[in-house]
């Protein structure tokens, strides 16, 4: 009599855990956006309305490759961000740039999706989206506020967490030909950084840190963003899809690594690119400066404030453009060029003497 309720109770237990382990296994859902409301970059352009886009094409790759994930892709955000249609999902991709979505509840329902529990991946121009829209940046962490490092450079990047798993392949450092974004908007306090640009091994450089992955928890949710992705490139790249996959695991929750925001690693990385723009300008090595910069607060203060000018006069040099002739009436090209050259010139005096300053700081 018991034996068979024995066999019942064995049978019903290999069903629940047949079941568990079903759901275990069933791949994560991400609604992937690849839409340009701005600029649109070559990666996110389809050849025809109904053939992918490289992006998608190398997502969908990637996750029938891993079995992690399924994707469903679209370049209509007002479409399918929605409240109703992001329930279906674990997490939201974006490729994209300006703003996708009108005003008040649209919005709101993305960040509500995140805050939720669910994932947010964003990649390269993610950063270049919703710029009137406070809510988005602020769960992003960032706003494009140029790019001095084109994607036809190769620059060097410090990895501050070679043992997370989002960037452990890429070692303790690494060097990576692709478009470096600044940003405004930006709050140390609010993100973990993963890498960020090596201003000391880079150009051109600026005193001020480059962040250039971060993750962070957004209410119960998960966001995970890297900057890379501005070359076809990157995206057809090994090391790129493992960190990759390794980003919308972590953001998927199927594994782990710290998010807590990490200042101190920041401000450090800071104070590098403080000293590595200030020693470039004096045409001296950086590392004794460096040395320095870690014993002595006040000369890095110094420094720093004498940097902070320093580069904005050069800047200033650098913002003075000769008129466009294919826009300019001939009988004014001439005249104006002058101007731009009187204007140049004004700008370097004040830059130079910017630059005694900087130097004197330096060497104090």
């Amino acid at each position: 009599m018991k034996f068979p309720r024995l066999v019942r109770s064995v049978a019903f237990a290999l069903v629940v855990v047949g079941i568990t382990a079903s759901s275990a296994a069933a791949p994560k859902k991400l609604l992937v956006i690849t839409q340009s409301k701005g600029f649109q970059h070559s990666p996110v352009k389809r050849p025809a309305p109904d053939q992918p886009c490289l992006v998608e094409q190398q997502v969908k790759e990637l996750g029938e490759k891993s079995s992690i994930f399924t994707a469903d892709f679209s370049q209509d955000a007002i479409a399918v961000l929605t409240r109703e249609n992001l329930a279906k999902y674990d997490a939201v991709f974006f490729y994209t740039t300006g703003s996708l979505l009108p005003a008040g509840e649209p919005r709101e329902a993305l960040l509500d999706f995140v805050k939720s529990g669910k994932g947010f991946i964003g990649t390269h121009s993610a950063t270049d989206t919703f710029k009137d829209f406070k809510g988005y940046t602020s769960l992003i962490n960032g706003s494009f506020a140029g790019h001095p490092w084109g994607g036809g450079g190769t620059y060097t990047y410090v990895n501050h967490e070679p043992n997370h798993p989002i960037v452990a392949m890429m070692g303790s450092e690494f060097q990576w030909k692709d478009e470096t974004y600044q940003y405004s908007d930006y709050d140390m306090k609010a993100v973990r950084v993963l890498y960020s640009l090596d201003m000391v091994k880079s150009n051109p450089k600026r005193p001020y840190l480059v962040p250039v992955c971060w993750v962070r928890e957004y209410g119960s949710g998960r966001l995970f963003y890297t900057n890379l992705g501005h070359n076809d490139a990157t995206w057809k790249d090994a090391k790129f899809h493992e960190h990759l996959l390794a980003g919308i695991k972590w953001a998927t929750k199927l594994i782990d690594g710290p998010a807590t925001p990490n200042p101190e690693v920041q401000q450090a990385e800071f104070n590098r690119s403080v000293v590595a723009f200030a020693a470039s300008v004096a045409g001296k090595e950086a590392t004794p400066y460096l040395a320095k910069a870690k014993s002595d607060a006040a000369w890095l203060t110094n420094v720093s404030a004498a940097a902070t000018t320093a580069s904005k006069a050069q800047d200033a040099v650098g913002g003075v453009r000769d008129p466009d002739p294919k826009k300019t009436k001939p009988e004014e090209l001439e005249a104006l060029r002058a101007a731009a050259k009187t204007k140049r010139a004004e700008l370097q005096a004040k830059f130079d003497e910017e630059k005694k300053k900087l130097i004197a700081a330096l060497e104090k």
